[in-house]
């Protein structure tokens, strides 16, 4: 099936939380023929975790390819199945780069929400094309008591809210053609769980009308649907025609996943033309933990054919690997094949530490663009082994998980606990689960904390800084970074790190950087910039590398409260460094490079910023009250407040500091009638009368004296 590529197709199944897509996805496994057609709806199949089982939720990307016989071809339906909660949102970001199509599911009573509209931005970022399948709209009839008159206005409107996300982001020579229509036949309506739906096609092929469906669905006679109309021909006709094979999708998708390499390449008109006979080239998207195989990379291959005994370029590690073997995933089981072929997705066994993002390849060439997360994490705890003898188990157990899922950021900390960092206190637990009882590591955690960062309010005056021997100088200013430049740097437009080549200060004039100082940089990092302005210090070039690290270390741990700092402009305008090389060696130059700018940052203000949700709570009218109550007692912003008959919906930005204990508190005074969700919206100015209290306590918890020093400290 992966030989004929005109019959493959790659499909995410992406939605908000509990819209459907497990259950949806049901349907098209049991065609499969892998379960039961009784079971779908109910199994959930490739909820095959333990964790996803109990909690009733898809907590990391399954993947399955599926054949099937439509009209009378043979076709292979490689599909994800993604998760829908905010602090698994990692997941669809990196489906995306795998695939060239996804289905949207939508909620017909919740319409388009928060996630829906994040992960639909994301597909469209990486050109995949989209289909709509409008969920539970029985649900209309038995909760809402909905006419099909009122039915129809509920999709148009659905359609519209998606229509209108297309329009905004989808590349402008797709918009046309990509766009959301009945009468095109890109959108069904139905019940996953009942296991039928219709599209325009299927009303015309089964001779069924909304009117019949309609009168079925109010006498719950579901059976009848099923017969006429089911769910699953009808999602694999909507799939295989109005989604792209790999060679229809590769051409416009490769110039933009590959945007830094030359289309015109040996390289380029391979993936272009999805080609198995060219050279193989990849995209790792998922790493898979085996306790028998170790690391096995899932990665979708734009060209050339991959079998045992192949040897392939890791892009960032610089070194060749030799495949091991090769297979598709199954859901939870991985079975075996002779090759992997352009335009598929399959499991490759035998690349030791390979992340996800990375660029796979027979020879080197340029890698592809970083897969961008947009959310951060927001929420931190510290584990320690139970007995001093686990430690090196936990060490393992943590590497596996970092690479499994790389937006858990994991440090060291100097008291010798490791400190873990999620998205969410959902996101934690599953981590901290997998290690007592997948990895099976007996661990001590502390209750959470917030990850705040600090943020410079003005521009300094020169500073100057000495070295712990007094022999050598230097002086910086600081001022914030202009938010433009920033906001390239965070998009991946300009890359952290030391500038390479001339595109990259170009980039930077254009953005509105003088000429003279894009062209001194000296380094880019957490956002922020590193100009060397001065003329003619003698033996600088020497102590290069170690004010850079200075500058980075600096960054890393701010002078405030040892949280992060990013956005800064450092300029270095002066240095006076001593002849001999000996005395000013790394010892003598970090120290200083630090001491100069926690001066400079400190002399111009420095203030914390602190990561917040943006919650959306879904109540009665009679409960709103309560809820806005509820939500300013936790420092909460109201954002919007939308009422829709009996029910009222209540937008606000609230502090991740405010968050914990919240659901609690908001089933109380709503008794239990809320439905919410959050997402992450950034780091945001903390109030000013609250600074003091939250920097002492970040110090004490670090160990620090708890009042935060003063520029002459660092200047003496």
């Amino acid at each position: 099936m992966m030989e004929n590529i005109d019959q493959v197709r790659n499909v995410a199944i992406v939605a908000h939380v509990d819209h459907g897509k497990t259950t949806l996805t049901d349907s098209l496994i049991a065609r499969a023929g892998l379960i039961s057609k009784e079971l779908a709806g109910a199994q959930r199949w490739t909820d095959f975790d333990i964790q996803e089982q109990q909690r009733g939720i898809t907590i990391k990307s399954a993947d399955v390819s599926l054949g099937f016989n439509f009209e009378g071809k043979d076709h292979l339906i490689n599909l994800i199945d993604t998760p829908g909660h905010v602090d698994f949102g990692f997941h669809v970001v990196r489906a995306m780069r795998a695939v060239d199509g996804i289905c949207l599911v939508v909620d017909a009573v919740e319409g388009v929400m928060p996630q829906t509209e994040t992960n639909l931005r994301q597909a469209l970022k990486e050109r995949a094309k989209p289909v709509l399948f409008i969920n539970k709209i029985d649900r209309l009839i038995n909760e809402l008591k909905l006419d099909s008159n009122g039915m129809q206005q509920r999709f148009l409107k659905i359609i519209s809210q998606v229509n209108k996300i297309i329009e905004a982001n989808a590349p402008e020579d797709k918009r046309k053609d990509w766009l959301i229509d009945v009468n095109k036949g890109n959108v069904a309506f139905g019940t996953a769980y009942n296991k039928w739906a219709l599209s325009i096609k299927s009303m015309k092929k089964f001779n069924i009308s909304f009117k019949e469906m309609y009168e079925k669905c109010v006498s719950e006679d579901h059976k009848y649907l099923v017969d006429r109309s089911p769910l699953d021909e009808v999602l694999l006709e909507m799939i295989i025609t109005h989604l792209p094979s790999p060679n229809v999708a590769q051409p416009y998708r490769i110039p933009v996943l590959w945007k830094h390499g030359d289309i015109n390449s040996e390289a380029g008109k391979s993936m272009t033309a999805c080609d198995p006979k060219g050279k193989p080239i990849g995209v790792c998207f998922g790493v898979v933990y085996d306790e028998h195989a170790g690391e096995v990379a899932v990665i979708r291959f734009f060209s050339g054919t991959v079998e045992k005994g192949v040897q392939l370029y890791i892009s960032s590690k610089k070194m060749y690997a030799k495949v091991q073997s090769v297979g598709i995933y199954m859901g939870p089981d991985r079975v075996a094949a002779e090759k992997i072929m352009a335009g598929n997705i399959g499991a490759v066994v035998g690349l030791k530490d390979v992340y996800v993002g990375e660029t796979i390849s027979s020879e080197p060439i340029e890698p592809f663009e970083q897969i961008k997360h947009y959310s951060e994490p927001v929420i931190t705890k510290s584990i320690e082994v139970k007995e001093q003898k686990d430690l090196p188990k936990l060490i393992e157990a943590l590497r596996s998980i970092s690479k499994e899922d790389p937006t858990i950021k994991i440090q060291l900390a100097e008291t010798g606990e490791h400190l873990i960092s999620g998205n969410g206190e959902l996101h934690l637990e599953i981590v901290e689960y997998k290690i007592k009882n997948e990895k099976k590591v007996p661990i001590i955690t502390s209750p959470p904390i917030v990850v705040y960062r600090e943020a410079l309010l003005g521009k300094s005056p020169v500073v100057e800084g000495k070295s712990p021997n007094k022999h050598n100088k230097i002086k910086v200013t600081v001022e914030p970074l202009e938010p433009e430049i920033i906001q390239a740097i965070i998009d991946g437009v300009v890359k952290e790190g030391r500038p390479k080549g001339r595109e990259v200060w170009e980039k930077l004039v254009e953005l509105g950087m003088d000429r003279e100082d894009a062209k001194s940089i000296y380094d880019i990092h957490n956002a922020s910039v590193f100009i060397d302005a001065t003329k003619g210090v003698q033996y600088l070039n020497e102590v290069e590398e170690l004010l850079i690290q200075g500058f980075e270390e600096a960054l890393d741990q701010g002078p405030l409260a040892k949280e992060k700092m990013s956005g800064i402009k450092v300029r270095l305008i002066d240095a006076t460094l001593h002849e001999d090389n000996i005395h000013r060696g790394p010892a003598q130059m970090i120290p200083t490079a630090k001491r100069a700018m926690y001066a400079a940052m400190l002399t111009a203000g420095v203030s914390l910023l602190e990561p917040k949700q943006k919650v959306l709570i879904n109540t009665l009218q009679d409960y709103a009250g309560n809820v806005i109550t509820l939500t300013n007692g936790r420092r909460g912003q109201l954002v919007d407040m939308q009422q829709e008959g009996e029910n009222a919906t209540i937008t606000t930005l609230l502090p991740v500091a405010e968050m914990f204990g919240f659901a609690n508190d908001l089933r109380g005074v709503t008794q239990g009638r809320a439905i919410w969700y959050q997402e992450y919206a950034g780091y945001h100015m903390m109030p000013k009368e609250l600074v003091a209290k939250i920097v002492r306590q970040i110090r004490e918890r670090k160990g620090e004296k708890p009042d935060p020093p003063t520029p002459q400290f660092f200047m003496e």
